[in-house]
C-alpha cells in the first residue's frame, strides 16, 4: 500500500504522444496546467527546458585555450630536427628543416600570445590550470616546445659555418638555463599533483610521463651541441646531459611501471584517450638518441687523464661502447611500445570512434624520439636497412603531423576544441563548469539547436516544456523537472483511480544534470548508457524507499 505525500500532485494525466512501451510517461491535461508544482523539498520545476547556448565570443573560446596547445609545437620542432637527422640529403631537404623549424618559432609566439590572452581576460585560470587534475599535466609543454627550438637553433643555425662563434657560446649557455628549469617544472609539477590531487590506478595513462619530459630532451640537445663545441666546453655538456637524462628515464621507468599494471587490471583506455599511449615512446626514443650522440663525441673530448692517469683514451672508447650497445638495447624497448600504442588503436579506427583533441600530437612528438633513434642507431652500428626504416618513419611522421594540423583547424571551426568540456581544463575531479558557461552545449552533438521565435513560449521556442530538433518538430515533451526521463514515481493504484506523479529529487541532483549533459552533447556517448542506467537505478531505488 502507497502511503500519499502532502505535497504530491494528483493532477489527472494522459499518455503523451509518442512515448514508447519500454518506458511510460504521461503528459498533464492542457485544461488543468498550472503554475509549477513544488517538490518536497519546496523547490519549483521548470516548464521548459534551460536556454542552450551555441555561440560564444572569442573571449570565451580563448578561455579554453589550455597548455595541451603547446603540443603542437613540440611536435612542429620534432619534425625539423627529424629531417636534419635523415642520412640520405638531396637539395632542399635542408630549406624543408628550415621551414619547419622557422613555423616552429612563429607557432610558439602565436601559442605564448593566445595563453596569455587568457590569462590576462581570465586570471582565475592561470592558478586553475596548475592544479587542474589533467590540464596541469601539461604546463611543462611549454618548456618542451622551448627545448624543440633550441636542439633545432644548433641543427640549423651553426651548421657550415654560418654563424659566428657568439651562437655556439649562447647556446652553451642556455643549455644550462634550460637545464635548471626542466628540473624545477618536473618536480614542481609532480609536487603539486602530489599535493592537491588524488589518483586511481584505472586513471593511470602515460600522461602521467609528461611531467618528466623536459628532462628527457635534454640528451639529445647535449648530444648535438655537443658535437658543436671544442673539447673541455663539450665534456661538460655531455656529463651534464648523462645526468639529467638519466633522471628523466628513471623516473618515467618507474611509472611505466603503474602503467603495465593499469593495463593488466584495467584493460586498455577508453578510445579518446589511447593518443596518450604514444608518449610511452618517449622516454626510451629520447634517451637512446641522446645517450648515443654523446657516446659518440666522447673519444673526441675525453683529456689524456680522465677517469685515471692515462685512462682518458681507453675512457672514451669504452664509452661509446656501452653507449651504443645501451642504445641498442632501448631502442628495441621503445619499438615495443610503438607496436602495442598502434595495435590499441585498431577498435578506434575499425569503428570510426577517434574524436580529434589537442593530445592527437602524441601521434607525432613521440614518434619524432623514435624516428631520431632510429637514425642513431643506424649510424652507430653503420646499418643500411635501419637507416631505410629511418627515412620511411620521416615520411609517415611528416604525414601525421599535416593530418593532425588539419584536424586541428577543422576542430577549431566545428568547435570540437577551444570550446566548453572539450579540452582538458574540462570539469572533473571536483572541478567544476564556470557559471557563465553552464548552458554551453555541444553544437554538433546538442539534440536542440532549433532558433527561439519571437513568440515562443521557452528559450528553444517550445511549447509544454517540449524540445524541438533541427527540423523544428517538437520531440517528446520533457517532464516538469526540465529533463527528459526527469525525477519522478508514477502511482498505478492511487485511491482516485488516477495516475498520479510524485517528485522525489531536486532537478539539481547529480543525476540529472549527467542527464542533461548528455542530452546537451558535452558528454561522451562512451560508457555513458551504463551510467545513465545506474543513475536511473538509483534514483527508482530511492523513491521506492520514499513511496
Amino acid at each position: 500500500m502507497h502511503s500519499s505525500s502532502p505535497t504530491a500532485s494528483r493532477t489527472p494525466l494522459r499518455p503523451r504522444p509518442g512515448a514508447s512501451s519500454r518506458q511510460e510517461s504521461y503528459q498533464k491535461d492542457s485544461s488543468q496546467d498550472e503554475a509549477p508544482k513544488k517538490t518536497h523539498h519546496g523547490r519549483r520545476h521548470p516548464h521548459v527546458p534551460i536556454p542552450h547556448i551555441h555561440h560564444l565570443h572569442f573571449k570565451e573560446r580563448i578561455r579554453h585555450f589550455t597548455w595541451t596547445w603547446f603540443t603542437m609545437t613540440m611536435a612542429t620542432g620534432g619534425i625539423a630536427n627529424v629531417i636534419y637527422s635523415v642520412p640520405y640529403r638531396f637539395n632542399g631537404l635542408y630549406t624543408i628543416g628550415c621551414i619547419f623549424f622557422i613555423l616552429n618559432i612563429v607557432l610558439f609566439v602565436f601559442n605564448v600570445a593566445m595563453i596569455t590572452c587568457r590569462f590576462k581576460y581570465h586570471p582565475e585560470t592561470f592558478l586553475a590550470s596548475i592544479l587542474h587534475p589533467t590540464e596541469s599535466l601539461f604546463v611543462p609543454a611549454w618548456l618542451i616546445s622551448v627545448g624543440t627550438i633550441l636542439i633545432t637553433i644548433t641543427e640549423y643555425g651553426t651548421s657550415d659555418g654560418k654563424t659566428g662563434p657568439w651562437l655556439f657560446q649562447t647556446m652553451r649557455i642556455l643549455f644550462w638555463v634550460y637545464c635548471g628549469l626542466a628540473v624545477f617544472f618536473s618536480c614542481g609539477i609532480y609536487l603539486v599533483m602530489w599535493s592537491t590531487q588524488t589518483f586511481t590506478i584505472h586513471q593511470m595513462t602515460p600522461v602521467w610521463i609528461f611531467p618528466a619530459y623536459p628532462l628527457l630532451v635534454i640528451g639529445p640537445h647535449a648530444g648535438v651541441l655537443a658535437s658543436k663545441l671544442n673539447d673541455l666546453a663539450a665534456l661538460d655538456i655531455i656529463i651534464g646531459g648523462f645526468v639529467f637524462q638519466g633522471i628523466g628515464f628513471m623516473v618515467s621507468l618507474m611509472i611505466y611501471a603503474a602503467f603495465i599494471y593499469r593495463l593488466m587490471t584495467q584493460k586498455l583506455p577508453q578510445e579518446s584517450l589511447r593518443p596518450g599511449m604514444f608518449i610511452s615512446i618517449g622516454p626510451s626514443g629520447f634517451t637512446v638518441a641522446g645517450v648515443v650522440m654523446m657516446g659518440q663525441s666522447m673519444p673526441r673530448v675525453v683529456p689524456p687523464n680522465f677517469m685515471g692517469e692515462g685512462m682518458g683514451e681507453l675512457a672514451g672508447k669504452v664509452s661509446l661502447i656501452v653507449a651504443n650497445w645501451m642504445g641498442l638495447w632501448l631502442w628495441g624497448l621503445a619499438i615495443w611500445f610503438f607496436i602495442v600504442s598502434v595495435g590499441a588503436h585498431w577498435s578506434t579506427v575499425r569503428y570510426g570512434r577517434g574524436k580529434f583533441a589537442m593530445t592527437f600530437y602524441s601521434y607525432v612528438f613521440p614518434n619524432t624520439a623514435l624516428t631520431s633513434a632510429t637514425f642513431a642507431i643506424a649510424k652507430a652500428f653503420d646499418c643500411r636497412p635501419i637507416r631505410i626504416l629511418g627515412c620511411v618513419m620521416t615520411c609517415l611522421v611528416i604525414v601525421a603531423w599535416i593530418a593532425v594540423f588539419s584536424m586541428m583547424i577543422h576542430a577549431v571551426i566545428v568547435k570540437d576544441i577551444l570550446w566548453p568540456q572539450k579540452q582538458e581544463d574540462r570539469a572533473e575531479g571536483g572541478w567544476k563548469t564556470h557559471p557563465d558557461e553552464r548552458n554551453v552545449c555541444d553544437p554538433r552533438r546538442c539534440s536542440s539547436d532549433a532558433p527561439v521565435p519571437d513568440d515562443s513560449d521557452g528559450p528553444l521556442g517550445s511549447t509544454d516544456g517540449a524540445h524541438q530538433n533541427g527540423n523544428g518538430k517538437a520531440k517528446e515533451p520533457l517532464d516538469d523537472s526540465g529533463f527528459e526521463d526527469g525525477p519522478m514515481f508514477v502511482n498505478e493504484h492511487s485511491k482516485s483511480g488516477h495516475k498520479e506523479r510524485r517528485y522525489h529529487a531536486s532537478p539539481e541532483t547529480a543525476a540529472d544534470k549527467y542527464l542533461d549533459a548528455i542530452m546537451r552533447g558535452n558528454i561522451d556517448e562512451e560508457g555513458a548508457e551504463d551510467t545513465v542506467a545506474k543513475n536511473r537505478s538509483e534514483r527508482q531505488r530511492e523513491v521506492h524507499d520514499m513511496v
